[in-house]
């Protein structure tokens, strides 16, 4: 398209127009495995903006694809046209009626958010997505999502009340209940809406399209039904039928994806918060069958959940070290388990729910075990379902779990025989059946494993798909159950209803859309569901040398593309966990996990240049990725953006050249070793407003910042002063880790460690090394390779001992678990190094576990202290130990900031450029958590950077734990 007509609509708008080849790139995906590159991005900051698309479509002929979250399954979010992402500035929850359990909201809305919002009200939205944390209501109005609440609280479609949209030709319509005299007068007139009620009318009343429609569409008793547009659902009415309701366009807009109009406004049905009380019943059995056969009959009971889990699922638990202890109710090895919940106001009604339903399973006798859980222990074992096929997903190489047959949804009482004859198909195709299924809702969850850049594969996507689309269509199920048609399944829309039906369909979207420019190939004149995938078919990928060791990924290409878009990397600072930090400062597309790993695939793949890491497309996507390395282990297929950007920032460099800033930066140690000589001059230089100013313009540091303070000292005389001789044999021998950022930094973090490791006990020894993380966060890889090698060699009778290296700042002891293992060969010693180094807080924590360390050693003095933690721990280790190590005194009152990343990220809050949104992530929790505590509380931090950011954030000084339990000991 014409450069120009782009840029005069830009003009137009309120909202941005990004049509770039780097926005062009990451929106050409989204959770599905089809890519199309789009024509251009737009963010409408108003109605105004959206009208303005509209007309630009009309005249240009062009497609606009809506789009939230980006988190579709089946290819709904990707298309040539413009992407409209509504997701930035229609975000508000408009108005909320109390009485009427009613909610306005913006399409842009997140799912979770909204709920924390109302529960201070006693009130909730019951469809509850896999993705609720980051998936936005105009998502799942689009795909009528559903979840596992739906057996109790409906699906979406149930509970959209009413709809403000802009129809295709820019004009306004609201949507809601109305009489049958209403609906008569709305067919009146020549507006684009009074035609849709007068044609559809036409349509509707016609007796023979009623029955056509009831003889084809899917059963009315399949609650998730998502075939097509929901004609059948605009029968039941005193318009069309018998009954007493009153017609609703939402329900025909529900689940139309986007393809009839855009959505700015949607009013939801609540329902009041669930039962307090709650009871899960896991019955366990020995084969498929029997556990298939148990959900009919325990589904006459008022469940709040019935989920089903198989084998596959749980062998896939087994070796997870995050999910051994989730597998506590786990008896023996089951084919299958139901998952059975149950809640209720009062203990008393639980327990007589809870008989009731323990007495319907012990008469069928088909299970072996029936363990009840209770509290947490519901939490965990949900968990355990949800990381069982998030860990069959996760698959290194080309062949993967695809989406395409994952949402099959048939009547409870076909269930059992569906799954027989599905289990045939799947196992004509030597497809490992697995069954994770909504058992309730009578819908299966389960993706066959194919390598899609493979011809033959892509073959197999197809005939899979079809064998199973004329199964589903012989017990007269839904092919889309909750994840919507997409691309993937809507080219077997004619079959699942028929040809009549299908035209009727084609009829419906002409009405509302004549030019056809609302998210086109959708629904109706599907693209064919094997092409424009996400790879191209038979090509020879390109060889791409790095210096980092990918090979756990089979090549860096490989680990970026370990991306399957679901976009856990866009929840909000609202929700748990700290993945992404950027994103949830910026809400920019671009600075999600997902964007980069995304971008990096299409640079690395498409690139003609001899250095395909040589892009500005790529410098822009990683430039504001903190390398918090929440994404290694917060994303479900564990992308690790810090490695990658690493290995982008090391290439482009070569490339391009390395700035005098990141020299500085890179070489820090170096600089401070020497300023450490003459530390008096050089921290009166720091000190002082005209130097510091002056060096920091130079530079290219933020005028904001203060500089940290070096310092000098000889730890081994401090060691010798205070070295105890060892009485105590239970007590280890430790290697004390002496970093960079403890010699020339952190100084008294430093003796207060040694003070207290001799105080109690231990035989330290200690070992001085520079980590690399300077050289690591800059892309110097060359040099921390060559440190790496250095330390290596320095620690190798260390390793061979057996002795503990304990570490001070986490972002340099757990290099040794982390980047160190990507830069040498010796794979035995690395394997040592990894399982020999411990974050002093972690060793600390241990020893008090064995009783080597108890609260006798420390003060009874009362105080209050809140922890941040380090973002490699989180990511790498755990927080507990801090917890568990600050709670040894008896009277100390220890609690964990839910922070998320301080912001500051070594020296990425310091540059100029990015100060600004340093102080953005730190300002999202960290700071205010700071600001409300009381004087008197203490902030502990383990990290250098955090420490300095909570100074300059709240001027608060921050102490490091190992400085708490000093002061805090008493012997």
């Amino acid at each position: 398209m014409d450069k120009n007509l782009l840029k005069d609509l830009s003009e137009a708008l309120k909202g941005e127009l990004l049509f770039d080849d780097l926005s062009r790139a990451i929106y050409a995906t989204d959770a599905s495995v089809y890519r199309k590159l789009p024509t251009a991005v737009a963010y409408p900051k108003n109605v105004n903006d959206l009208k303005n698309l509209l007309a630009f479509a009309n005249k240009n002929k062009i497609g606009l694809i809506p789009r939230t979250a980006g988190t579709s399954l089946a290819g709904q979010c990707v298309g040539e046209g413009i992407v409209v992402d509504v997701s930035r500035y229609f975000t508000k929850i408009v108005s909320l009626d109390k009485d009427k359990r009613q909610v306005t909201v913006q399409p842009g809305v997140v799912r979770d958010e909204l709920n924390q919002y109302l529960k201070q009200f006693g009130l909730f939205f019951g469809p509850n997505t896999s993705t609720s944390n980051r998936c936005m209501i105009g998502g799942m109005v689009g795909n009528n999502s559903s979840g596992t609440t739906s057996i109790q609280y409906g699906v979406t479609r149930d509970k959209v009340i009413a709809m403000q949209c802009v129809l295709s030709d820019g004009s306004d319509a609201y949507f809601s209940n109305i009489s049958k005299e209403e609906f008569e007068k709305k067919k009146k007139g020549d507006s684009l809406e009074a035609k849709i009620y007068s044609k559809l009318y036409e349509e509707l009343s016609n007796p023979d399209i009623q029955n056509n429609i009831r003889s084809e569409f899917p059963k009315p008793s399949i609650h998730r039904r998502n075939t097509g547009y929901a004609v059948d659902e605009l029968l039941h009415n005193n318009v069309f039928g018998d009954e007493a309701a009153e017609f609703n366009l939402c329900r025909l807009l529900s689940g139309s994806e986007g393809t009839l109009a855009f959505t700015t406004e949607v009013t939801l049905q609540l329902d009041e918060l669930p039962p307090a009380h709650a009871a899960m019943v896991a019955t366990h059995y020995k084969t498929l069958e029997d556990c298939l056969s148990d959900v009919a009959p325990v589904m006459n009971h008022n469940l709040h959940l019935c989920e089903m889990m198989d084998k596959v699922i749980l062998d896939c638990t087994k070796n997870n070290r995050a999910q051994l202890a989730n597998r506590f109710f786990v008896e023996g090895d089951p084919a299958g388990i139901l998952m059975l919940e149950v809640k209720a106001d009062t203990k008393e009604d639980l327990e007589k729910q809870l008989e009731s339903l323990l007495a319907t399973i012990e008469k069928s006798g088909l299970s072996y075990a029936n363990p009840i859980l209770y509290g947490d222990d519901i939490n965990k074992a949900i968990e355990l379902r949800k990381a069982g096929l998030g860990l069959l997903g996760n698959m290194v190489g080309d062949r993967k779990a695809v989406a395409c047959i994952e949402d099959t949804a048939v009547a409870l009482e076909d269930l059992k025989d569906f799954i027989a004859e599905f289990s045939k198909i799947m196992e004509g195709y030597n497809q490992d059946a697995v069954y994770y299924a909504h058992a309730g809702a009578g819908e299966l969850h389960l993706r066959p494993i194919l390598n899609l850049k493979k011809s033959e594969d892509v073959v197999l996507f197809r005939s899979i798909t079809t064998d199973v689309a004329k199964l589903t269509k012989k017990y007269n199920g839904s092919f889309s159950g909750e994840h919507g048609d997409g691309i993937v399944r809507a080219e077997f829309i004619p079959l699942m209803i028929g040809d009549t039906n299908y035209n009727l369909l084609k009829r419906v979207k002409a009405l509302f859309d004549p030019n056809l420019i609302l998210n086109p190939g959708k629904i109706v004149d599907a693209y064919p569901m094997d092409e424009s995938l996400r790879y191209e078919v038979d090509r020879k990928e390109p060889e791409v040398e790095t210096i980092l060791d990918f090979s756990d990924s089979e090549g860096i290409l490989k680990a970026a593309e370990k991306c399957n878009g679901s976009g856990d990397c866009r929840k909000s600072h609202h929700m748990n966990g700290g993945m992404c930090p950027s994103y949830q400062a910026t809400k920019d597309e671009k600075d999600t996990t997902r964007a980069r790993a995304n971008a990096l695939r299409e640079f690395l793949t498409n690139s003609e240049k001899t250095n395909r890491f040589d892009h500005a497309e790529l410098k822009s996507a990683f430039d504001l990725c903190l390398s918090c390395k929440a994404c290694a282990s917060e994303c479900p297929s564990n992308v690790d953006v810090s490695a990658l950007k690493a290995e982008f920032l090391y290439n482009y460099q070569e490339a391009n050249g390395y700035s005098l800033r990141s020299k500085l930066f890179a070489h820090n140690t170096r600089l401070n070793a020497m300023g450490s000589k003459v530390a008096g001059i050089t921290n009166w230089m720091y000190d002082t407003k005209a130097v510091s100013g002056a060096l920091k313009k130079a530079v290219g540091v933020a005028p904001e910042r203060n500089l940290p303070k070096v310092g000098r000292f000889n730890f081994k005389n401090h060691l010798k002063k205070n070295r105890v001789k060892r009485t105590d044999l239970s007590k280890k021998q430790i290697v004390l880790y002496i970093d960079e950022f403890v010699k020339y930094l952190d100084i008294q973090v430093g003796k207060d460690a040694i003070e207290l490791l001799c105080k109690l006990g231990y035989d330290v020894e200690l070992f001085y090394g520079e980590s690399g993380r300077t050289f690591l966060s800059k892309g110097f890889l060359k040099q921390a390779k060559k440190l790496v090698d250095q330390n290596m060699e320095s620690l190798k009778a260390i390793l061979d001992a057996g002795t503990p290296i304990v570490g001070l700042e986490p972002s340099a002891i757990l290099s040794f678990r982390d980047e160190y293992q990507r830069l040498h060969d010796n794979k035995e010693q690395l394997k040592k190094l990894a399982s020999q180094s411990f974050l002093i807080e972690e060793f600390l924590a241990a020893e008090i576990a064995s009783g080597h360390i108890t609260a006798e050693s420390f003060t009874e003095e009362e105080k209050t202290i809140k922890i941040h933690g380090h973002c490699h721990q989180k990511a790498l280790s755990n927080q507990k130990v801090t917890f568990d190590v600050l709670n040894l005194p008896k009277n100390y009152k220890v609690t964990i900031i839910p922070s998320g990343c301080c912001g500051m990220a070594g020296s990425f809050g310091y540059e100029k450029e990015h100060y600004e949104v340093s102080m953005q992530v730190g300002g999202l929790k960290l700071f205010p958590a700071v600001e409300k505590s009381p004087k008197e509380t203490i902030i502990a931090a383990n990290g250098t950077s955090c420490r300095h950011q909570i100074k300059d954030g709240t001027k608060r000084e921050a102490q490091h734990p190992v400085s708490i339990l000093r002061q805090a000991l008493v012997i």
